[in-house]
């Protein structure tokens, strides 16, 4: 019990320090309280309860307690974006590997990819009708499966989604899994309404252009998806922040992940014209990925930062001394 003590106590080392002089002891003790008897460490949704709380409270302390809402705002935006655009992945690779234009197949379809789409298609299904937890589980096998389409392609010679398709797609799929438990009924619907259209839709468009899914011309198609995510949450923004409501604000700083990766494409081809590579490979691919990265985690820092230079000085010290009725695990 005592190595499992100290384990949880280095855990509340995401909590700031006044909170956990404060109530570290009680949150230890009601951890312990909890445990099983002989477990020596703490259980993965007690680690991560610890580390969320943490971090909540600590934004609690900068001021920017209405992230975390914000952050949730642009899960839903991020899924259902998400959703969408697997249903248009779906008709392509379906279209594409019916046509003969010389490059292998996996089967009836473009690549491998197809099995990737098929899942995000599922998880909108069953986040319309499941628990959260179901449609999370979904999520994290599409992300495997994105994740392990690269290396299965390599070694057995099948043909996999390009990079700029499924970067975005595993950006917005992390993201959407801060999705809130509890969500309005339409708000679960409407990623399962949204990728049958983006799929019909998509499919019209392609038969019409005839070009090959594997082709560089549909690297030109997702910035466009960037652009009408970017604005959808501007949009949203705004008709929040006229109710005085910051959640569309931190949902758009938190989304700017998302929208700079789904530019990738014409991104990768800035970054190869700099340094003057002929063309935007792996490489090139992986360092413009991580410049939009930090950038737009730099962006968002500074955005916390900000908004607690603006506080009153007043709140400096509220960590320091919770409140009464505060939850001690979760800091609300």
């Amino acid at each position: 019990m005592r190595k499992l003590e100290r384990r949880y106590r280095r855990l509340l080392h995401a909590y700031p320090l006044g909170y956990r002089r404060a109530r570290g002891a009680e949150i230890v003790g009601t951890y312990l309280d909890l445990a099983e008897p002989g477990r020596r460490w703490p259980s993965p949704a007690d680690a991560a309860d610890v580390v969320v709380g943490g971090v909540r409270e600590r934004l609690r302390a900068a001021g920017a307690a209405d992230l975390i809402p914000g952050v949730r705002l642009a899960a839903t935006l991020a899924f259902t974006t998400a959703t969408a655009l697997a249903g248009i992945w779906t008709a392509a690779e379906t279209i594409a590997g019916r046509a003969s234009w010389g490059v292998p197949t996996f089967g009836p379809f473009a690549t491998t990819g197809i099995i990737v789409w098929a899942v995000w298609l599922l998880a909108a299904v069953v986040h319309s009708l499941a628990p959260l937890r179901w449609t999370r589980m979904t999520i994290g096998v599409a992300l495997l499966l994105s994740a392990a389409a690269l290396p299965v392609g390599a070694l057995a010679g099948l043909p996999r989604p390009p990079l700029f398709v499924l970067v975005p797609q595993a950006a917005l799929g992390l993201l959407a899994l801060a999705m809130a438990a509890y969500a309005q009924r339409w708000q679960r619907l409407m990623p399962l309404v949204v990728a049958p259209l983006a799929t019909l839709a998509a499919a019209h468009g392609m038969v019409e252009r005839g070009t090959p899914y594997r082709s560089g011309e549909w690297g030109n198609f997702l910035p466009k998806a960037g652009v009408a995510l970017l604005l959808t949450a501007i949009l949203t923004a705004a008709i929040l922040a006229l109710r005085h409501d910051t959640r569309g604000l931190w949902a758009l700083l938190t989304l700017l992940t998302p929208i700079g990766l789904l530019g990738l494409y014409p991104l990768s081809d800035i970054t190869a014209d700099l340094i003057g590579a002929s063309y935007p490979n792996f490489q090139v691919a992986t360092a413009t990925t991580g410049i939009v990265v930090i950038l737009s985690a730099l962006t968002l820092t500074v955005a916390v930062a900000a908004r607690r230079g603006t506080r009153p000085a007043r709140l400096a010290t509220v960590t320091a001394a919770p409140t009464a009725g505060t939850c001690p695990t979760c800091g609300r």
